[in-house]
């Protein structure tokens, strides 16, 4: 069978066009997506008001918690692919990309029905009060609903850059940021759907990338491709991918952690408008360091691949560039 997309240049291009050939589409969907979360807060300010943007700030806890989830397979699974195409172990890269469907599957699923059992306790440890609670609920609620397609389109697309293929990724990216614009005005505004139309947008933008990602993994000419046999759990896949994942893990818990104690701080001393103040401030600073994001996305499947082929002088070397990089693009006061 003749295979497409063949990732083996990871292990043989140089390492400084390889990080710009992976880096590049992947800031440039993380800008996109930035900039689309604050254009979002634009929309619900002024569809729904400024209380809402409040409760949106207070789901972004538990959202942080649910991307932290996200990435323990994601990241894990992406990681561990790039290593096992590096040792050209095709076989077990087709049984992590089923093994990651499986687990976001199940870890989505679990994360959805105990948020949905606790929510107004989560939403108000997190800082909502009795005026906010409602708008973070509505938009949650939604959210929690499509937790598990979430949690795929995520995952697939990491997938996508650790098999050699970040233009689709960021094509990915940058078509769901599209269609999210198109609906989040014609829910808010046209429907009339407050901020439950900002959620929905979100979920139906994610559902229809996410076919096109299935459909795209479907192609058997592809080196991985999905496999019906691959989506029954393989304790030693499991257990690999959940120890590489744990880092960006607790980093995206520890993140939750911190949004937590200043959106409590907040609402004691300036209330439910000072909560969403923070809110867009964060969203804003985002944009400030996807250039450094992207470039983490764009060394992974680079020093993943050449770690799995033993080839650590080109792994110190990425590393290197991209430390470097990312030093001199990180904003500084």
């Amino acid at each position: 069978m003749k295979f497409t997309s063949n990732p083996t240049e990871l292990g043989q291009e140089k390492v400084g066009k390889l990080l710009v050939r992976y880096a590049l589409p992947s800031i440039i969907a993380m800008t996109a997506s930035s900039i689309y979360h604050i254009t979002d807060s634009i929309f619900i300010g002024h569809g729904v008001g400024a209380l809402a943007l409040s409760g949106l700030a207070i789901t972004f806890p538990l959202m942080n918690l649910a991307a932290a989830f996200g990435s323990l397979v994601g990241a894990g699974s992406a990681t561990l692919l790039s290593i096992r195409l590096g040792q050209k172990d095709y076989e077990s890269a087709n049984a992590i990309l089923g093994n990651a469907l499986t687990l976001n599957v199940l870890i989505g699923l679990s994360f959805s029905i105990l948020s949905f059992i606790f929510l107004d306790p989560i939403l108000y440890f997190f800082g909502a009060s009795e005026v906010t609670l409602p708008y973070a609920r509505d938009f949650m609620e939604v959210i929690l609903l499509g937790n598990v397609i979430t949690h795929l389109y995520f995952g697939l697309n990491a997938m996508l850059r650790s098999s050699g293929r970040p233009e689709k990724s960021m094509f990915a990216t940058v078509a769901t940021v599209v269609i999210n614009l198109i609906l989040n005005p014609l829910f808010i505004f046209g429907f009339q759907w407050g901020i439950k139309g900002s959620a929905w947008a979100t979920v139906i933008s994610q559902v229809v990338m996410l076919v096109w990602q299935l459909k795209f993994f479907s192609n058997k000419s592809g080196f991985i491709h999905l496999q019906r046999k691959t989506f029954k759990l393989q304790k030693q896949i499991v257990t690999d991918a959940l120890s590489i994942g744990m880092s960006p893990f607790l980093m995206n818990a520890v993140s939750c952690l911190i949004v937590i104690v200043i959106n409590q701080a907040l609402l004691r001393t300036g209330g439910d408008l000072a909560v969403g103040a923070y809110g867009i401030v964060n969203r804003i600073a985002y944009l400030f360091i996807m250039v450094v994001v992207g470039l983490n996305q764009g060394m992974q499947p680079i020093a993943g691949y050449n770690f799995g082929a033993r080839l650590y002088k080109r792994v110190n070397e990425v590393l290197k560039i991209t430390t470097i990089l990312a030093y001199r693009a990180s904003p500084r006061s």
